[in-house]
């Protein structure tokens, strides 16, 4: 689920779910003024992270609350919650008609005596009631006992969500608040389809089905440990939220499988190429296969991770700083998602070049001895054309036309991403029907749009005499209910020393309506003596931020990205075109997303909505590694025959034919794993799964296996210079294991 701010708990429209409450973004107007509100009204309370939530009530059509008959039904509702042991301030539960008559009277006395007009007494109390105009609809405000909305266990949750489901009678009732956040559980339906594809691509890349499980054992360890490194990381940090493991799950195993895709391939090559059987079938093969000594194959074990193993340490390497680096955006709820999915990176690394080899050795070629019925996986090592063989003999034939079709395709599907719009998620984007959904609609068609998107301004008079703070809070409240998107502003909180007031502001609009977001910049231009707070500014503060960041952060990993790659491959171009790339994927994956689940492309989402504000940077951190690996699990073959003396063209193609194989099988197993989290139950994991596998999908068949290569045939000698004097300053790294010159003994 998607980390957001509380939802102050008087209002509907909260987010999906939780922050701890150490949540902090030093200089955000919103969060210094819901500083300001605890340190001058004295207060503990923090209504971002308060264990509070509202049931919403609905009399049936044709009826009100106050028919005798629905009212028996509410009070019976109220009732419930009173007893079930799990609210605390139970004595406040009421019926909303009894709430509201005494809301009327009590503000109407006051509001009165300070002469306010009737007319906007009345306004006053309808932005505020819980009843709504027309009597039919009604709030329910409860709190749960707990400390935090976070400490709310499951237990409570449920207690309280089977009550308002089932002893509703003729009443419609819906819940929303900060306590139900956590509520939806993501299972591992997700994770058991994509291993499962997962299984069937690795069965159909190495003919095994000893070898086929290799890559899923491993990743399911690395993935293991590593969802239970966040676990109890949970001891010393609560900015760990519900998805963050759904998260690390999701990139762990994909990169788990396909480091240990890698170096199983490279070890299957090692084994053909010891025994010369790049011609042998299938049994043929697995004979021969069990004819090699221990000794040898230990050997060629170690040579298989010493050659794919650097690479696959790279390219971990280059998800950790991608993922890592999205600390510097300094939000606790991205920062801890980033580690975490590092941490798990990290994890499946090492299992990928220690376990595995372990497995290897104690296995030995009985990996791939066992063949899978009616599965025969072509050898790259063979003379014969390989369909690798074929498409790049097609490139080679006309690279600049296939650098031109792939660059094009994917500028075009980049264009929608020009209209992208951000926000931070509110009940108002949870699936339709859903309980937080019918909450937002219920309140938005009975109490109006403005309800579900309060804003709070925090006037500050301490600077002003104090005979004139009342009439400068007047003035504020006249200048803000006179700004145009604004349907109500009053008064609802001074504190102790008459020097500061909170003054509510209900504006025109809903929570996802982008007029709401140009009312907050409105009344922010014209502030002097207030800042504006509440969800809503938060929110968007947020969204502000991780935008001005996107731009800066694509740029640091772009530049990691050339330099990097410039070291391992020793070239200028290499990076320079493997970075131009990956902006095209990202692009193209903006853009795609934009289209189909921002402005409802062909009605292929039904319900489209403004992505999550931080779907784009974390996706930039994301498949900026995986881009990486691909590029170097193809390129790397490419160099290693142009340093063994092959032409520049003949390395490309004979790179191409080794790699590309490995690459098609590590897509299309991401694909699977990332596509499948689409069924969860929860927008920003659904859109997250669907924009990485795009990405993938993007980045590996058209960049990766077209336009790169198809660049480089142009390119031919000149993509591996590299200027003299940047050459004996930069280090060599040997990632194609060139030093590894030593050959297993023949027996």
């Amino acid at each position: 689920m998607a980390p957001t701010h509380r939802r102050h708990g008087s209002r509907s429209g909260k987010p999906v779910t939780t922050l701890s409450n150490n949540f902090t973004i030093p200089g955000l107007e919103s969060i210094e003024a819901q500083d300001e509100i605890k340190e001058r009204f004295n207060t503990s309370d923090d209504a971002l992270t308060a264990p509070t939530a509202k049931v919403i009530v609905q009399a049936p059509e044709g009826k009100t609350l106050e028919d005798s008959d629905v009212s028996a039904d509410v009070d019976k509702l109220v009732t419930s919650l009173k007893d079930s042991g799990k609210l605390k301030d139970t004595d406040e539960l009421v019926n909303p008609v009894m709430a509201a008559m005494g809301m009327k009277q009590q503000l109407t006395e006051q509001k009165a005596a300070q002469g306010i007009p009737q007319e906007q007494i009345d306004a006053d109390l309808k932005a505020i009631s819980p009843l709504s105009e027309d009597k039919r609809t009604g709030t329910i405000d409860i709190t749960f006992d707990a400390e935090k909305a976070a400490d709310v266990t499951s237990e409570q949750r449920n207690a309280i969500t089977t009550i308002v489901s089932n002893d509703n009678g003729n009443l419609t009732t819906a819940y929303s608040g900060n306590a139900f956040q956590d509520s939806e559980s993501l299972g591992m339906q997700s994770e058991l389809i994509g291993i499962t594809v997962a299984a069937v691509v690795l069965i159909i890349t190495f003919g095994s089905l000893v070898a086929a499980g290799l890559p899923l054992l491993t990743a399911v360890v690395g993935v293991a440990f590593g969802l239970m490194g966040v676990t109890a990381a949970t001891g010393f940090t609560d900015s760990i939220n519900s998805m963050t493991p759904t998260l690390a799950s999701m990139i762990g195993l994909a990169v788990g499988i396909d480091y240990a895709l890698f170096i199983l391939s490279r070890f299957r090559s090692e084994l053909i190429d010891h025994i010369n059987g790049h011609d042998l079938t299938p049994k043929q093969l697995s004979t021969r296969l069990r004819e090699i000594s221990r000794e040898d194959r230990a050997h060629l074990a170690g040579l298989a991770v010493g050659k794919a193993g650097s690479a696959v340490v790279f390219a971990g390497l280059t998800v950790l700083i991608a993922l890592a680096a999205l600390t510097i955006v300094n939000i606790s709820f991205l920062s801890a998602m980033a580690l975490a999915a590092a941490a798990t990176v990290a994890v499946a690394v090492l299992v990928a070049i220690t376990l595995l080899p372990a497995i290897l050795g104690l296995v030995g070629t009985r990996v791939f001895s066992v063949t899978a019925p009616f599965v025969t996986a072509p050898d790259p090592e063979q003379e014969k054309p390989t369909m690798g063989l074929r498409w790049i003999r097609q490139v080679r034939s006309r690279p600049l036309v296939f650098l031109g079709a792939g660059a094009l395709v994917l500028i075009l599907l980049a264009i929608p991403a020009m209209n992208l719009r951000l926000s931070m998620p509110t009940d108002g984007v949870t699936e339709p029907g859903s309980p937080r959904r019918v909450a937002y609609e219920m309140t938005e068609e009975a109490f109006g749009p403005g309800r579900n998107s309060p804003m709070i301004a925090v006037v500050d008079a301490t600077s002003t005499p104090e005979d004139q703070r009342i009439q400068n809070f007047g003035a504020a409240v006249e200048k803000l209910q006179g700004t145009d998107g604004v349907n109500n502003a009053q008064i609802i909180a001074l504190n102790d020393a008459q020097d500061t007031a909170q003054v509510l502001i209900t504006p025109e609009y809903g929570a996802t309506d982008e007029r709401t977001s140009d009312l907050l910049h409105d009344l922010r231009n014209n502030a002097d003596n207030y800042k504006i707070t509440g969800v809503g500014p938060m929110f968007e503060d947020i969204s502000q931020r991780l935008n001005d960041a996107l731009l800066p952060y694509l740029a640091v990993v772009l530049s990691l990205a050339f330099v990097l790659l410039m070291l391992v491959f020793r070239s200028i171009w290499v990076p320079l075109i493997a970075t131009l790339g990956f902006a095209l994927t990202v692009a193209a994956t903006f853009g795609l997303t934009v289209l189909i689940w921002q402005q409802g492309f062909a009605g292929l989402v039904s319900d489209p909505q403004p992505l999550i504000s931080f779907l784009p940077i974390m996706l930039v951190g994301i498949v900026f590694g995986l881009a990486m690996d691909y590029q170097v699990f193809l390129v790397s073959r490419m160099r290693e025959g142009y340093v063994h003396g092959k032409t520049a063209g003949n390395a490309v193609a004979h790179g191409f034919k080794h790699g590309a194989r490995v690459v098609t099988a590590a897509a299309l197993i991401m694909i699977s794993v990332f596509a499948a989290f689409m069924l969860i139950d929860e927008k920003f994991i659904v859109v997250m799964g669907f924009a990485l596998a795009v990405a993938v999908f993007f980045d590996a068949f058209i960049v990766r296996m077209t336009i790169i290569p198809a660049t480089m045939f142009l390119l031919d000698d000149r993509a591996w210079r590299l200027p003299r004097w940047l050459d004996r300053m930069i280090p060599h790294v040997d990632i194609e294991g060139e030093s590894l010159t030593r050959k297993a003994p023949v027996h």
